[in-house]
């Protein structure tokens, strides 16, 4: 059974996941190691139960062994502790970058040792323990990867208590193999924020010269730029320790920009059209086709008018006939006219269930 957790790096995904932990199961032993100031935080917002004064001694007696922290201290850290670290202890990372820190553990934990590449695939604006959230994992995908190609094939059962432990922060399991994780994040993740940036900054050397642009920088390009606002001191490691796969991602996304730019030059439309509607139906599927990584949710559309109250009385409406909701997005809005919500459930049959309780209660709800 895990009962006693260590976590190092009490930030914000650190600290989310000790209090999603601690909400969950208040029997949990929660021990933090991090800067003096910080731990005070967590320990006053219940982020962790103890404070842990050497991280050897804290080690040597944890089920678990969290290692919240940037890349570029994994390593020290995974130096540090392996003296430490007994070969029942299940030792994690929650990096966004997997084969290299996977590999780098193997190596550096002693002979025996267990240890499971970790991303959790959840974040927010600002970091910090003052930012965290029991909740924040809620849904989420949190990608395990097995230490090898044999520890993967039994890894449900032989790390069936992890993986519940995980689970109970309310985020979605997904296991797969270290390079394939990589290769995917260099071309979902990684490649979108070198594109934010560049679109950015792209914006702001033309607002130099006109500063209506960024005036007028609103709806869709705000959205498609969001994350540019992320710290680089996040991202210098990440870009790294990633390079060759996302080196690889840029040359593919180059040489697509360059056949829509020559299809633009020929006045191909037809061609651009056909690019346009693969992308909406691709597009569409997100929300509901997961492509077999992940049990999909089962997605409801509902009308809602601009009022008071309204998204609470839509909630209302479910919670009296016991359906759970999974996931909610306000899709567009318009003030005075009212806008579309977009609900998500575990099933078909929870999500057909809906549908009759939002029409029983006068809504326009469907699924498409």
């Amino acid at each position: 059974m895990i009962q006693s957790i260590v976590i190092v790096g009490v930030g914000l995904i650190g600290g989310s996941l000790g209090l999603a932990w601690r909400k969950q199961n208040a029997n949990l032993e929660i021990v933090g190691y991090d800067d003096p100031g910080v731990l005070e935080r967590a320990l006053s917002l219940g982020a962790i139960s103890e404070k842990a004064l050497d991280l050897q001694t804290a080690v040597a007696g944890a089920d678990v062994v969290v290692l919240a922290v940037p890349i570029r201290k994994v390593r020290r850290l995974l130096d540090e502790i392996a003296p430490a670290v007994r070969p029942s202890t299940i030792v994690t990372d929650v990096c966004s970058v997997k084969a290299p820190i996977l590999q780098y553990a193997l190596d550096a934990l002693p002979r025996g040792a267990r240890f499971v590449a970790g991303h959790p695939m959840a974040g927010a604006e600002k970091g910090g323990v003052e930012n965290a959230n029991a909740f924040l994992f809620e849904n989420a995908t949190y990608v395990l990867c097995p230490p090898d190609e044999q520890a993967a094939r039994t890894f449900d059962q032989d790390y069936k208590e992890f993986i519940d432990l995980i689970q109970l922060t309310g985020a979605r399991v997904l296991v797969m193999d270290a390079e394939r994780h990589d290769r995917i994040a260099a071309n979902i993740s990684h490649l979108p924020q070198l594109l934010a940036v560049v679109l950015m900054n792209h914006a702001a050397t033309l607002n130099n010269e006109d500063d209506a642009f960024l005036r007028l920088a609103a709806g869709g390009f705000r959205d498609m730029t969001r994350i540019a606002s992320s710290p680089f001191d996040l991202w210098q490691d990440i870009l790294l320790v990633n390079e060759d796969r996302i080196l690889d991602a840029l040359s593919q996304f180059a040489a697509s920009l360059q056949v829509i730019r020559n299809r633009l030059i020929e006045r191909d439309y037809e061609d651009i059209g056909k690019a346009f509607e693969k992308a909406r139906k691709v597009r569409d599927t997100i929300p509901r086709d997961s492509k077999g990584f992940l049990h999909p949710l089962a997605d409801v559309y509902v009308y809602a008018e601009d009022r008071p109250g309204e998204l609470l009385t839509i909630t209302r409406t479910l919670y009296e006939e016991e359906i759970n909701i999974k996931d909610i997005e306000l899709l567009k809005i318009r003030e005075g006219a009212g806008g579309a919500f977009r609900l998500s459930f575990s099933n078909d049959a929870v999500a057909n269930a809906a549908v009759v309780a939002l029409k029983a209660a006068g809504y326009t709800a469907y699924r498409l």
